[in-house]
């Protein structure tokens, strides 16, 4: 079993899950607040799917976290080759997502919808990244299957 391997079964799964049910919260608070009728980008995406906004909101929010359960179920849990690079996806996101909310907070007011449940967001995708950056990257000669001695 490779550190990715262990590390992955440990603690990034468990992490990843929760990261995840932590989005699915910060959809629903972002639609009981209606983000999608105070941000544009959000007001934007949910009127490709349907001109009643409510829905094209819940709509877009259900298949990112769709989106997000196919990840983990056929990259991350299976320990897929490439799952680390699908779990750093969903930490830059998250980063930028709870990030940005917080940051709107700061410039409309004491409040912005998801802005509650953004520093989660933040807490776990930066917990995330910094289990990912201590994981050893296997180097060329370990996946080639060589020794070390140079031949």
């Amino acid at each position: 079993m490779t550190a990715l391997s262990r590390e992955l079964h440990r603690v990034i799964r468990p992490r990843f899950v929760a990261l995840l049910a932590v989005q699915g919260l910060h959809s629903l608070e972002e639609y009981l607040t209606k983000l999608y009728d105070v941000f544009t980008p959000a007001r934007y995406l949910s009127g490709l799917v349907t001109t009643d906004l409510r829905i094209g909101f819940a709509g877009f929010n259900a298949a990112l976290l769709g989106f997000g359960i196919w990840c983990y179920v056929f990259r991350v849990r299976p320990n897929h080759p490439r799952a680390a690079g699908w779990i750093w996806f969903w930490v830059l996101l998250e980063l930028g997502n709870g990030a940005g909310h917080l940051v709107l907070a700061v410039l409309r007011g004491p409040y912005f919808p998801g802005a509650a449940t953004a520093p989660f967001l933040l807490v776990l995708a930066g917990i995330l990244a910094y289990r990912l950056s201590r994981i050893p990257l296997p180097n060329a000669s370990t996946q080639q299957g060589e020794t070390g001695t140079g031949g």
